[in-house]
């Protein structure tokens, strides 16, 4: 590996908000490793579909005990669940769609499966299914749930404590969790939180043909049959989602090349051609950007002479680089002033506010000594916290993130989370709040301008499945 382009590749990502980790393996040592504060080695990270790779690897122990088959049918499985009447194409669909994300459906069903709040097996067989299964790719999280509920139901237990002695045991991965259904089934499509050293082992695991420390640890034959090119999805070369896609596995631009892929820049990306592992945790909106960047820089890094060998100077002046731009990976609060004269006369009293997407009905901002404290009453719930002066104030939260809801949907959730919070004053008048989510990619930046007894408050998400900005809204000092 050149380590000078490492450091291209990690300034590169860290000029792209928002990087929260990065770890890149090669012959199966870590070769590049970084956490942009305060993002840390040891913090869990919501991983998102990238999930969906970990489902597939259950499925794999499952079919490899004789559970079922990859082409058993989907309502022979759940005879117990299915409708009254089954339209032709559901009576077809089979295991291999699920995992393909070739189940027939024409618009995708999660939106109506998940909100529901009572079985989503049930829910998932009433849905239409419009195509031939396995003629029509169409990316199906509800599908991946599917798949977790059958695990569960075959083995009676959840994926987590399923994979616990076959995969995560052996790995050495700890403490990882996973959001539930209203029935107690692990989300499967989503809902993972993991290291990324969890990641980019599980990665390694893969890129070795299912091989760990000597042992054949994934079933024989698994990896590449999960990570091969299964159904077509698209025809644009340029385009990293259009490469096609395996067992719940995308297939990327370089040849042979796979990923895990999770919202907002959650990534396990295998180049087998290389022997190279790239596991992220991010909070980007455009995540094709991270894929670039590495087809990019890190591509061209890569030989099979060591660096050192030929040019002993350059390779290490390399190293310096790449420990410089590792350690420049933060990702600091907004700075300003700790106090303000506005801030004094505001302290104390209640700010009450219009009808707002959020449902933000009041707020009370107390100023403290070392920290300001915030009471908010949002919706039917009383928040309240501490907010950081020149260091961010741990707290943790019940409330969901990055959506104009603010509250999450019906599933299950591990909470509370923590949340660090941060304020300052960036004008006498102007007062930003920042609320980092670090088990997730979410950040939410607050900016409340002050004018007399009027407050008006301005929001801003860095990454969101819905708007990251909503419309202004405005409250009154009583």
């Amino acid at each position: 590996m050149d380590a000078a382009a490492l450091a291209d590749v990690v300034r590169a990502l860290t000029a792209l908000p928002e990087l929260h980790s990065i770890m890149v393996l090669r012959h199966g040592h870590v070769v590049a490793e970084g956490w942009a504060s305060p993002y840390a080695a040891d913090r869990l990270h919501e991983v998102y579909s990238l999930s969906k790779s970990v489902t597939s690897t259950a499925v794999g122990f499952a079919v490899d005990e004789g559970l079922f088959g990859v082409d058993d049918l989907v309502l022979d499985l759940f005879r117990d669940r299915a409708p009254d009447h089954p339209d032709e194409h559901l009576r077809r669909m089979r295991v291999r769609h699920l995992l393909t994300m070739t189940t027939g459906h024409d618009q995708d069903p999660s939106p109506a499966v998940f909100p529901s709040g009572g079985d989503w097996v049930t829910e998932f067989l009433r849905h239409p299914v419009e195509h031939e299964p396995g003629t029509h790719f169409l990316y199906n999280t509800a599908g991946s749930y599917m798949l977790s509920a059958l695990v569960q139901q075959v083995t009676g237990q959840r994926l987590l404590d399923y994979l616990q002695p076959r995969l995560f045991g052996p790995l050495g991965i700890e403490d990882v969790t996973w959001e539930q259904s209203p029935t107690g089934v692990d989300t499967g499509g989503f809902g993972l939180s993991a290291t990324t050293e969890d990641i980019a082992a599980i990665g390694l695991l893969y890129l070795q043909d299912g091989v760990w420390e000597g042992r054949q640890l994934l079933p024989d034959g698994w990896a590449a049959e999960a990570t091969r090119l299964h159904v077509l999805n698209g025809d644009d070369p340029d385009d990293d989602w259009a490469q096609g896609y395996g067992y719940q596995f995308w297939r990327c631009r370089p040849a042979n090349s796979w990923r895990g892929d999770g919202a907002f820049g959650q990534y396990m990306i295998g180049l087998p051609e290389h022997d190279v592992v790239v596991a992220t945790t991010a909070g980007r909106q455009d995540m094709h950007d991270y894929l670039q960047v590495l087809w990019d820089r890190l591509l061209p890094g890569l030989s099979d002479e060591p660096s050192a060998a030929s040019d002993p100077e350059g390779a290490a002046h390399g190293q310096y680089e790449l420990a410089e731009a590792v350690a420049a990976m933060r990702l600091d609060p907004p700075q300003g002033e700790p106090t303000s004269p506005t801030g004094d006369r505001l302290s104390g009293r209640t700010i009450s506010f219009a009808p707002n997407a959020y449902g933000l009905r009041s707020v009370v901002f107390a100023v403290g000594t070392d920290q300001d404290r915030l009471i908010l009453e949002l919706g039917d719930q009383r928040i309240e916290g501490n907010i950081g002066r020149s260091s961010p104030a741990a707290e943790t939260a019940d409330v969901g993130h990055g959506s104009p809801t603010i509250v999450r949907g019906s599933f299950r959730r591990r909470n509370p989370e923590d949340v660090l919070l941060s304020g300052t004053w960036t004008a006498p008048d102007i007062y930003v709040l920042t609320a980092r989510f670090v088990e997730s990619p979410f950040c939410l930046t607050a900016t409340a301008t002050v004018d007399g007894d009027a407050i008006t408050v301005t929001t801003s998400w860095n990454a969101s499945f819905g708007p990251r900005n909503l419309p202004p809204f405005r409250g009154t000092l009583t």
